[in-house]
C-alpha cells in the first residue's frame, strides 16, 4: 500500500501568503478595470447624447438663419430654444440640459481682399459670413467635452460683381459730374470732361497761324478765353533766334469747336532795331519780353493800345540779356545771366521801373522762372545745379539765404525749361540734350528746402529739350528739336511710361522751340506749339480730358436691380474692393447706397448713400425706410478729388462682393 506524502505546516503557511500576496496585487485591478468597464460604458453614453446635442443646435442654426440672417449676425454667445410657434430661436448665454452645458459662440470671419479666402489673421471683415463653435461639455463620470465649427454666410453664396469696362461704366443711368469715362486701358473713369481729342494721339491738321513775316519764335505763353465776360484768349508768342520781323505777336484763339485762330498786323509789336527776345510773359493788357538789349533787358508791352506799344522797361543792372521773366501781381521776377532780381512794377507799367528790390546770384543763367504759391522754381543752366528753389514771399528781402532748395547732380547737363504743377508738389524739368543720360526728370518739390529728389527719369532719344508742360488726365508733353520733337508720356505714380493707346509721338521735321496748353471754358483742352515753320510757326494740337470742373469731380454708377440679375431682392452687399492710380496728393472715396425699387424699376429708386466703415466694408441696415441693406436696387458712387488738374484719380475697376 502506497504511502500519501507528508505536507509540513511551514510549506502551508508560505502558499497562504503567496496567495494573499497575488490577491493584494490583482485585486483592485480587476476592480479598476471593472469600475472603468462600467465607467466606459456610461461616458460612451454621454457621448453619443452629447453628439446628439452638437448636432441639434446646428440643425437649429440653420433653420435661424433660414428665417431672417439678422438672427446670427450679432457675436456672442447663444444657445437654441423653442420659441412660440415651434420656431427656433437664439437666446443669449449658455444652457443646462441635464448634466450637459451646451453653447452656441459666435464670430466675425476676415477673408483676404485679394483672393476672398477666410483668414485667421489680417484680412478685412465679411459682414455676410459668420464662425459659429458650438460646444457640448459635461462632468461626470468623467469631465469631457464635444465640438465642432461652422461657418455660415448669408444665404448660400457669397458673390462678387466687377464693373471694368467702358460699357459698364456708361451703362444707361450712370452719372458724370466732372469725370470722364475713357478707354485707354480697356475702360476706366478719371477727372475731366468735355475735350475732343486724345493727348496720345496729337494731330497737327485742326489750327496752323502764320506768324509774322519771318521771325522764328522760340518762347510761347498763353491765356484761355473767358465767359465772364465772354473773350477769346490768347496766346503770345516772341522771336529770338533771329530778328527778322516783329518781336511779339499775339494770337487771338476762340472758344469754339473747332477753335479759330488769328494774328493780324493790329496784333504785332515790332519796334525795330533788330530786338530779339528769349522768353515772354502775358496777362491782360500787358506783354513782358525778356530781350537781348542791354538798356532795356524787359521791355513791357501795352496791349490795350493799338498798334501796341512799350509801355515801359527794365535796365537790368549790368550787361546782360534778359534770359527769364515772370510777374505775380505788381512784382516782376527776371533772369539775367546769374542773376535773379525782383521788381516792383508801377500801376501804369510805364517808363523805367527803376532799380531791383531783390538780387540774388544763381548757380548759372537762369533759363526759365515759375512761380507757384510764394516760391520761384528756376531752371539753371548749370551741370551741376539743375535747379533753384527761391523764397519769394518779400521780394523786397531777397538775399542768398532765400535760395533754400535745390536739384543738382542730375545729368551734368544745365536745365532748359520747368513746369511746376499748381499744387507745388512737383517739378517736370528738362536738359540739355545728352548722349549718356536721361533729360527729363520728375522732382519731388512737396517740401522745398533742400536736395530735392529725382522721382523718375527718363531719355528723350536725341530730342533736344526747349519746353514741358503738365497737362490733364496725368500726361506730361515735351518738345524741342532733334529726335521726336513732340513727345506725350503718362506720368501717374511719378512713373515716365508711354502713352497707352497711342504712340504719343509726333514728327515736326522744323522743330518745336515753345510750348503752352490751355482748358477753355466749354471744356477743350490744347497745347500750343511754335514751330521752325516759316508759313505756319503757330500750331493747335487738341488734347483728351479736359478736367473742366477743376479738381473734383464724382461718378455715380448706373443701378445695378439685384433679381433682374436672378439674385435676391433682399441681397446685402458685404465689402468693396478697387483698382486705382491715385498720383500724389489726389484721391478716390467710395458712398454705397441700396433701396427698395421705386414705381417701375430700380432706375426709379430713391438713393441714399452711406459710407463705408473703415475696413471696407458696406454698412447694413435694415429698417425698411431710407438706405437699405439688404435690398433689390444698388448703386455706388466714387468720389474724385486732386491738388492740381495736372493730376488726375483714375479708377480702373471695382469689386462688390455679396450675399443674396
Amino acid at each position: 500500500m502506497a504511502r500519501l506524502p507528508k505536507f509540513s505546516s511551514g510549506q502551508s503557511l508560505i502558499e497562504i501568503l503567496t496567495a494573499t500576496g497575488l490577491l493584494a496585487v490583482l485585486l483592485p485591478a480587476i476592480i479598476t478595470a471593472l469600475v472603468t468597464s462600467r465607467a466606459g460604458r456610461a461616458q460612451l453614453a454621454q457621448r453619443s447624447e452629447a453628439t446628439e446635442l452638437v448636432r441639434e443646435a446646428s440643425e437649429s442654426l440653420r433653420v435661424i438663419r433660414q428665417q431672417d440672417w439678422n438672427n446670427i449676425a450679432p457675436t456672442g454667445t447663444y444657445h437654441p430654444e423653442i420659441q412660440s410657434g415651434n420656431n427656433w430661436a437664439l437666446a443669449s448665454g449658455v444652457e443646462t440640459i441635464s448634466n450637459f452645458t451646451r453653447s452656441v459662440a459666435i464670430s466675425d470671419v476676415n477673408r483676404d481682399p485679394g483672393t476672398g479666402n477666410i483668414v485667421a489673421t489680417g484680412g478685412i471683415p465679411d459682414p455676410s459670413t459668420k464662425k459659429i463653435d458650438i460646444s457640448v461639455t459635461w462632468g461626470t463620470p468623467l469631465p469631457s467635452s464635444v465640438a465642432t465649427t461652422m461657418y455660415f454666410t448669408r444665404y448660400l453664396d457669397n458673390l462678387s460683381y466687377t464693373e471694368t469696362t467702358e460699357a459698364q461704366f456708361t451703362a444707361p443711368g450712370a452719372i458724370t459730374v466732372g469725370t470722364t469715362v475713357t478707354n485707354t486701358a480697356g475702360g476706366e473713369v478719371t477727372l475731366g470732361g468735355g475735350g475732343h481729342g486724345d493727348w496720345c494721339s496729337p494731330d497737327l491738321t485742326l489750327v496752323q497761324v502764320d506768324l509774322p513775316k519771318s521771325g522764328v519764335a522760340n518762347a510761347l505763353t498763353a491765356i484761355p478765353a473767358t465767359d465772364n465776360p465772354p473773350s477769346s484768349g490768347y496766346a503770345f508768342a516772341v522771336t529770338g533766334d533771329n530778328a527778322s520781323g516783329p518781336s511779339f505777336a499775339k494770337v487771338d484763339i476762340t472758344d469754339t469747336d473747332p477753335p479759330q485762330a488769328q494774328s493780324p498786323p493790329s496784333n504785332w509789336y515790332d519796334p525795330g532795331g533788330n530786338l530779339k527776345t528769349n522768353d515772354v510773359f502775358g496777362e491782360a493788357g500787358y506783354g513782358y519780353l525778356a530781350t537781348d538789349t542791354n538798356s532795356k533787358e524787359i521791355a513791357i508791352i501795352n496791349l490795350t493800345s493799338s498798334p501796341y506799344i512799350e509801355a515801359g522797361w527794365i535796365d537790368a543792372p549790368g550787361n546782360g540779356d534778359g534770359n527769364a521773366v515772370y510777374v505775380l501781381g505788381n512784382t516782376l521776377f527776371m533772369a539775367s545771366g546769374d542773376k535773379f532780381y525782383a521788381y516792383n512794377l508801377s500801376a501804369n507799367r510805364s517808363g523805367d521801373q527803376g532799380s531791383p528790390v531783390g538780387t540774388i546770384t544763381l548757380a548759372g543763367t537762369g533759363n526759365r522762372i515759375k512761380i507757384v504759391g510764394q516760391y520761384a522754381y528756376v531752371a539753371v543752366n548749370s551741370s551741376a545745379t539743375q535747379m533753384q528753389i527761391i523764397d519769394i514771399q518779400n521780394p523786397s528781402a531777397l538775399s542768398q539765404s532765400s535760395i533754400i532748395g535745390q536739384a543738382v547732380n542730375l545729368n551734368n547737363q544745365g536745365a532748359t525749361n520747368v513746369f511746376v504743377t499748381e499744387d507745388g508738389n512737383r517739378a517736370y524739368l528738362v536738359t540739355s540734350v545728352s548722349t549718356t543720360s536721361p533729360e527729363l526728370f520728375i522732382l519731388d518739390i512737396s517740401t522745398k528746402t533742400g536736395n530735392r529728389p529725382a522721382l523718375a527719369s527718363r531719355e528723350l532719344g536725341g530730342m533736344s529739350p526747349k519746353g514741358v508742360v503738365a497737362v490733364t488726365n496725368n500726361k506730361l508733353i515735351v518738345v524741342g528739336t532733334g529726335g521726336i520733337e513732340y513727345q506725350v508720356y503718362d506720368v501717374a505714380g511719378d512713373v515716365i511710361s508711354t502713352c497707352i493707346s497711342g504712340s504719343g509721338l509726333l514728327e515736326v521735321d522744323t522743330g518745336i522751340n515753345g510750348i503752352a496748353s490751355v482748358i477753355q471754358p466749354s471744356g477743350g483742352a490744347y497745347s500750343y506749339i511754335i514751330t521752325g515753320d516759316a508759313n505756319n510757326e503757330f500750331k493747335i494740337i487738341e488734347g483728351g480730358p479736359s478736367g473742366m470742373a477743376g479738381t473734383s469731380g464724382t461718378f455715380e454708377s448706373a443701378p445695378f436691380d439685384f433679381l433682374a440679375n436672378g439674385y435676391s431682392q433682399f441681397t446685402a452687399v458685404n465689402r468693396y474692393s478697387a483698382t486705382t492710380s491715385l498720383p500724389y496728393g489726389t484721391s478716390i472715396t467710395y458712398q454705397f447706397a441700396g433701396a427698395d425699387p421705386g414705381p417701375g424699376s430700380c432706375a426709379d429708386a430713391t438713393y441714399i448713400y452711406m459710407d463705408p466703415n473703415p475696413d471696407a466694408t458696406v454698412p447694413l441696415d435694415d429698417d425698411g425706410g431710407g438706405y437699405e441693406n439688404p435690398a433689390q436696387c444698388f448703386r455706388y458712387k466714387a468720389i474724385f478729388s486732386s491738388p492740381s488738374s495736372s493730376s488726375a484719380p483714375t479708377l480702373y475697376d471695382i469689386t462688390i462682393n455679396f450675399s443674396p
